[in-house]
């Protein structure tokens, strides 16, 4: 049995890149479609929220002295079209996904509406949200925290290319340990970035535990949602 019900999941664009430099790499894209699969067939509700990196590194280039909020919104354009392929993916693999973007754009996604993504859930569908929160100047990682927070959901999964939180950078120093919990309080004490502080801020404030884990280690997903000993979860 799953340990909880309806999940968040923030999945970055980079995430999508596989090993390429730039753009959506269709074997990584299908792979991590597959285990959000094997998480839909246990029972659980699934809502993603998509980053846009992968996309907006393509054009940062030309982005350089560009006005802040203009680039935002490139940047939520660049998380529609993560949604769009993520949602056609998952289509193709026998699911049934509803895209819901922060921006309207209607011949393309339908918008945010908070009853009709219940809904959705409630109904099975995995809800892809794009565009962000819709506004600039707010990160994807905090628009996870608003949906999560909005929708429901008992935790929030930051799948990200480390498998949780590190004493230090695991990368460079041999002796850095994994944490298996920590609390709010705790992670800021020991300076500890685990998502962006407004997104932090907003899921202490709104009790939403997170929990940090690798999304390129196989079956990881699952077994977070089976509430087994992997990533690092943060609470209250």
């Amino acid at each position: 049995m799953p340990a909880y019900k309806r999940i968040l999941l923030k999945l970055s664009g980079e995430a999508l890149m596989g090993d390429d430099a730039y753009g959506i790499n269709r074997a990584t894209i299908v792979r991590m479609v597959r285990e959000v699969q094997e998480v839909t067939a246990l029972g659980c509700e699934v809502a993603v929220v998509i980053g846009g990196g992968n996309i907006f590194r393509g054009v940062a280039g030309g982005a350089v002295g560009m006005d802040r909020a203009t680039a935002d919104y490139m940047g939520m354009l660049a998380t529609v079209m993560n949604s769009l392929a993520l949602a056609d993916t998952m289509r193709q693999e026998g699911m049934t996904a509803r895209v819901m973007s922060a921006l309207s754009i209607d011949q393309v996604v339908e918008p945010y509406v908070r009853p009709k993504a219940l809904q959705y859930l409630e109904e099975g569908k995995v809800v892809v949200f794009a565009g962000g929160t819709g506004n600039p100047f707010f990160t994807t990682d905090t628009a996870a925290a608003l949906r999560g927070a909005e929708i429901g959901a008992q935790i929030m999964l930051k799948a990200t290319k480390v498998d949780g939180v590190y004493t230090a950078d695991p990368k460079k120093d041999p002796t850095a340990t994994r944490y298996a919990t920590l609390t709010f309080d705790e992670a800021i004490g020991r300076n500890l970035a685990v998502l962006d502080a407004t997104a932090f801020a907003l899921c202490r404030d709104q009790k939403l535990p997170i929990k940090v884990f690798s999304i390129f280690k196989p079956g990881a997903l699952k077994r977070v949602v089976l509430g087994e000993d992997e990533g690092t979860l943060v609470h209250v």
